[in-house]
């Protein structure tokens, strides 16, 4: 008789979980993480935070492949099984942000900071999410938020003396795997602002709803500074907006060269997948 596959562990399943998550198999990763869930969950090893880990991990991939619903649903339950966690509040802070929710956003964010006021991503977040409701509501935009949840003093203790003690091994790691960036001559400062200016005509133009034309100054803004993240997801929206979906993959593509874990440019690539998927059937 053949012999029986043994079944794999959640921890044996969570790892392959994380080798795809590297890999960018984000879907596949999904499906793991999903595995080693139902696993844990059905034994007598369960615990709160080895749950927690794995619905903030399984969020990680949703957002990677633009499925944002799915992320603010998984870094609930796992905010819902270890409170204040960073990585699940930051997680759900971005998808919130890709759609356009600025006020969740900013208020999973300052969170954070009143976790640890260090973390650079929740800092240069809070910084946008303000920009992004000062223009929408105005000077009292404030008033429109969500409360802010109050943050015990035990929880920032610690979460201080976990990254005290994880610091060294984070260096470390970091060393081992970091990749030299090959570096280019920067734009002198008159390209720069040449930059801008086409840049700033193609937003005003997006605002009116003239995206062809919006594109050809996009294109004419990044001859002039080539390495505008901002331009390459702008004109990606509007590659989406007249359904020239390989270009938008392509222009994402690009400022993810630049900045990988841009969330504009993640959740458009992801909406230009979909649609090529749709229109293949």
């Amino acid at each position: 008789m053949p012999q029986k596959q043994k079944t794999k562990s959640w921890t044996e399943l969570k790892q392959a979980g994380n080798e795809c998550f590297k890999t960018g198999q984000y879907g596949e990763a999904v499906n793991l993480y999903s595995q080693a869930i139902k696993v844990l969950e059905k034994s007598r090893e369960e615990s709160a935070a080895d749950l927690a880990i794995l619905y903030s991990n399984r969020a990680a991939s949703y957002l990677k492949d633009g499925n944002c619903t799915a992320c603010v649903k998984d870094c609930d339950m796992s905010l819902e099984l270890s409170p204040f966690n960073v990585k699940s509040l930051l997680r759900r802070a971005a998808a919130y942000e890709a759609v356009e929710q600025y006020r969740n956003a900013y208020v999973d964010y300052r969170t954070v900071l009143l976790i640890d006021c260090n973390v650079t991503a929740a800092q240069d977040g809070t910084h946008r999410m303000t920009k992004a409701l000062t223009e929408a509501d105005g000077p009292s935009w404030r008033e429109k938020l969500p409360p802010i949840p109050s943050v015990p003093v035990s929880v920032r203790e610690k979460f201080a003396q976990q990254a005290a003690a994880n610091a060294k091994q984070q260096n470390s790691a970091a060393d081992q795997n970091g990749i030299k960036e090959t570096t280019k001559p920067a734009p002198s400062s008159e390209d720069l602002k040449k930059g801008q200016v086409l840049k700033e005509e193609g937003n005003a133009l997006v605002k009116k709803g003239e995206h062809r034309k919006a594109i050809d100054k996009y294109t004419q803004s990044l001859q002039y500074n080539p390495s505008e993240v901002a331009t390459y997801t702008n004109r990606a929206l509007c590659y989406l907006s007249v359904k020239q979906f390989r270009e938008a993959i392509s222009d994402c593509d690009k400022a993810l060269m630049i900045d990988s874990s841009n969330i504009k440019a993640l959740y458009r690539r992801a909406q230009a997948h979909k649609e090529l998927k749709v229109r293949k059937y």
